[in-house]
């Protein structure tokens, strides 16, 4: 049998980069059984008979979190092997706490203090032997993101888990409470091992109920637990806490040299200017502006409106459809199959590919910021924010991943505790523009605004604008009354990008995308070939010339009607509709299926080519804008209703979610187009201006709307696994 290694520490301590440095591509993720939270593990390098399991990022063995129960029931109930347990250097104090219910575990411990570089770099010194002596466990000084002694550290656990030598924890706590966990002890059932019975008489002292709900009705400890709460005059998990970080502040004196404890690290003088009351938010819009400026302006420094159009014009455009034109000539391929291949495969799934190199360069400068550090603080700068209108600066972790794929940014609000603010995360995720939606983006700003990195920059803080603006409404009503949930998180020392995470990042959020290219959207574009290839002419059902006489034309027009009031009018109706619906298999069919009704193969590109003329000709600036603005927000892919469903785990809640977006979309798209057509003399005065008026009135009365005096919401935590 192999041997098990778990690997724990808090978020950002550099658990996952050592992850990665240890398995490599050996990895395989899924979910906890039952659970919806990430389940990593990984074969360590050279050594397939040792799985590396990563435990979700936590502070605590105490389950406030869904991430601490999935952690706390691995560690119970499967018992590893040996626990290979990451601490930040630069923030020992603060991370040994964990360290500290680990040992109590009974399990081999091997602490990794992670960072050391950056430790040395600061001129301080962490005396190893001294602390490893404290805490009565192997001690080893580890950079992950340098990769130096990480082997060593592997190896330590491998050996360590191969002896099962398991020492007693170095920690004590005051004879009070040493008295008291001594008796409840002696009350264990005897079916508790040895080596974790003082870790059930600390969390029955604690009053855990997860814990006491498993022990025989003979464990009374309650009278013990009230007569030390009353002699220290403090709760039984304060005392338990106070103890800890007691015994955490003496080993760190004999530990830990600070070479200059008044002067401020560069992270500190870094962050006194990026997180500063006043700059930070401006920053931030500076950043992302130059993000996407680089990655889809249409400066001199937009390498990725150059690559795109290069893909678009050459790759996509000349050379592709040449080399398959000449290969079908050379087979003798013609007639209605060779259409197929050339006006519905090539030209569909090439329209979406020629944006691929935009967004590699968008996920590259991301990964970039979240490497270095940054985006750690951008949750911060917007928990200031976000709290203002009802949210917690949780919720902006999932938008910050929903910039890369809005799947994985819905199944990122499983961090937030609280259930209605779980739901409203899940429910305002999808307004971010990910990945897919980037081509949207691309084509109109390219067709109708002269490619403004503006335009671009504006679509990502609409999505922002309503994510703040849902906070606010849905707060004013019942299911989602209350304060959000609190937000706390480690704020990472700013360091330079691993070339490899970077890459790696990179490398997964675009492949996903191409993934996709070549299977949904690979099968979409040749339903879209034969729906506006063939229709009814005179009643006979025949392949036609005139796209208007299809049968994607005819689905179209029985349903554009109802974007009339969004300036979706003429033949550009029917095709904006159906363009829409494509876009609910994958967004990125939006852009495939202009390409398709167009009729140009693989000639779709950026630098003023025909269907950029063709969609200037159906489109005004506003309508465009209307089009971006409801394609933004409204229900997102199948795969993301997919993740909607799977989170909310509920048939109601999923529709009202989707529902709720659709019907923000529409409001807003609608607003803009008809007050904005009316005060530029676009839209003359009718009744969709006036329900539009009304719209937004209604929309201000919410928002200025005091909230409800709700009462306070005890949401319990569910497990899905009884300990």
């Amino acid at each position: 049998m192999g041997i098990k290694i778990a690997l724990a520490g808090n978020p950002n301590s550099g658990k996952t980069t050592l992850f990665n440095a240890l398995t490599g591509s050996n990895q395989f993720v899924g979910n906890w059984p039952g659970v919806t939270v990430e389940k990593k593990e990984g074969r360590l390098k050279d050594q397939k008979d040792v799985t590396i399991t990563d435990l979700p990022g936590i502070y605590s063995l105490s389950p406030y979190t869904l991430e601490e129960v999935v952690a706390r029931n691995y560690l119970i109930q499967e018992r590893p092997d040996a626990i290979l347990n990451i601490v930040d250097g630069t923030n020992l104090e603060r991370n040994l706490y964990l360290t500290t219910q680990l040992l109590e575990l009974g399990i081999p411990v091997v602490v990794a203090v992670n960072m050391i570089d950056v430790v040395k770099k600061n001129g301080d010194q962490i005396h190893l032997q001294p602390l490893a002596e404290a805490l009565s466990c192997e001690v080893v000084a580890i950079s992950a993101l340098k990769q130096t002694g990480i082997k060593e550290a592997a190896a330590l656990a491998v050996q360590l888990a191969q002896t099962h030598k398991a020492l007693p924890p170095g920690h004590r706590f005051s004879s009070n409470v040493e008295t008291v966990l001594d008796q409840i002890i002696t009350q264990l059932p005897s079916d508790i091992p040895l080596a974790m019975q003082r870790f059930y008489a600390i969390k029955l002292f604690e009053r855990d109920d997860k814990i006491a709900s498993t022990m025989s009705a003979a464990v009374n400890v309650e009278a013990l637990t009230k007569k030390t709460e009353e002699k220290l005059d403090e709760d039984a998990e304060s005392i338990i806490t106070n103890e800890r970080y007691n015994f955490i502040s003496s080993i760190i004196h004999q530990c830990y040299a600070k070479k200059n404890k008044s002067r401020m690290s560069v992270s500190d003088q870094i962050d006194s200017i990026v997180t500063n009351r006043w700059l930070a938010l401006p920053i931030f819009i500076a950043v992302m502006a130059l993000v996407y400026a680089v990655s889809m302006g249409g400066w001199s420094v937009s390498i990725g409106t150059l690559g795109t159009d290069w893909a678009n014009d050459v790759l996509f455009g000349e050379w592709v459809p040449g080399m398959v034109g000449t290969f079908l000539d050379t087979m003798g391929v013609g007639g209605w199959l060779a259409s197929l291949i050339q006006d519905g495969i090539v030209a569909g799934v090439g329209a979406v590919l020629g944006f691929v190199p935009q967004m590699l360069v968008l996920f590259f400068l991301l990964c970039i910021l979240e490497d270095i550090g940054y985006m750690a603080r951008i949750a911060f700068i917007m928990d200031r924010i976000f709290r203002r209108f009802g949210l917690s600066g949780k919720s902006f972790i999932p938008m910050l991943v929903a910039t890369g794929c809005g799947v994985p940014g819905i199944m990122a609000s499983r961090t937030i505790e609280q259930d209605r603010d779980r739901k409203m995360t899940i429910m305002t995720t999808g307004f971010i523009p990910c990945g897919a939606k980037m081509p949207i983006i691309g084509l109109f700003a390219g067709a109708l605004f002269n490619n403004s990195a503006w335009v671009a920059t504006s679509a990502y803080f609409i999505g922002v604008a309503a994510v703040i603006l849902s906070g606010i409404l849905l707060k004013k009503f019942k299911l989602f009354a209350g304060d959000p949930a609190p937000f706390v998180m480690e704020l990472p020392a700013y360091h330079i990008p691993s070339a490899s995470n970077v890459l790696r990042g990179t490398w997964e959020r675009g492949w996903s995308f191409i993934k996709r290219a070549g299977t949904i959207i690979l099968l979409s574009s040749i339903v879209l070939w034969f729906l506006q290839g063939y229709g009814f002419v005179n009643g006979v059902f025949q392949a036609v010339e005139d796209n208007n006489q299809s049968l994607l034309a005819l689905i179209g027009n029985a349903v554009a009607w109802i974007f009339y009031p969004l300036g979706w009018i003429g033949d550009m109706g029917w095709k904006a509709t159906v363009a829409t619906m494509t876009g609910l298999i994958a967004k990125e069919e939006v852009v495939n299926t202009f390409a398709v009704l167009y009729h140009y193969s693989g000639e779709l590109s950026e630098a003023g080519n025909e269907i950029w003329a063709l969609v200037a000709a159906d489109f005004t600036a506003l309508s465009a804008y209307s089009f971006m603005i409801f394609n933004l927000l409204c229900a997102p892919c199948f795969a993301a209703m997919g993740a909607i469903k799977r989170e909310m785990n509920n048939p109601k809640w999923t529709l009202g979610a989707i529902g709720y977006m659709c019907g923000f979309a529409y409001a807003a798209a609608m607003i803009v187009y008809q007050i904005g057509g009316f005060i530029t003399g676009e839209v003359p005065l009718s009744l969709f201006t006036v329900v539009a008026a009304v719209l937004l009135a209604g929309l201000i009365y919410l928002l200025i709307r005091p909230y409800k005096e709700s009462k306070t919401l005890q949401v319990e935590l569910k497990e899905t696994a009884k300990i």
